[in-house]
């Protein structure tokens, strides 16, 4: 139940302050957020900003690469592999 909380979670912040949206079906899970243009450089900070105060998750700056950031799944993947070190 938390990774589909974790996911609604992701997808709300995206879809509302990115896609100026409320509509699912606007978002793929596994489309890249720079790619799309969907998240700019400014965008990933605050996407950033936004799993540090949302999932206490500290980001180190060699994290900070679209294997992690870049989508919704690779956001999932990345948060359950920090989570798997605390």
């Amino acid at each position: 139940m938390e990774k589909q909380q974790t996911r609604a979670k992701l997808r709300s912040l995206i879809l509302e302050n990115y896609l100026f949206t409320d509509d699912e079906s606007e978002l793929e899970d596994e489309v890249s957020f720079l790619d799309t243009g969907i998240l700019d450089s400014m965008g990933i900070m605050e996407v950033i900003a936004f799993l540090n105060e949302e999932f206490d998750i500290e980001v180190a700056e060699e994290e900070m690469i679209p294997e992690n950031l870049d989508s919704i799944d690779n956001l999932l993947e990345y948060l359950a592999r920090k989570r798997a070190t605390v």
